[in-house]
């Protein structure tokens, strides 16, 4: 899954056996953070994301 931040840098989530990988790019394409996330982790951070969005 990938998403398009406002600045134009994107999020992608992968999901690696058990856990998801969380990739950030900035808008030149260059790694900002990634992250190995639990996948109950990473469903709660996707429901707290999708709470923001009205």
């Amino acid at each position: 899954m990938k998403f398009s931040t406002a600045d134009g840098g994107t999020v992608e989530v992968t999901r690696v056996g058990i856990s998801f990988d969380i990739h950030v790019r900035d808008a030149a394409g260059r790694t900002v953070a990634t992250v190995d996330m639990s996948s109950d982790d990473a469903f709660a951070l996707m429901q707290d994301l999708e709470s923001l969005n009205p």
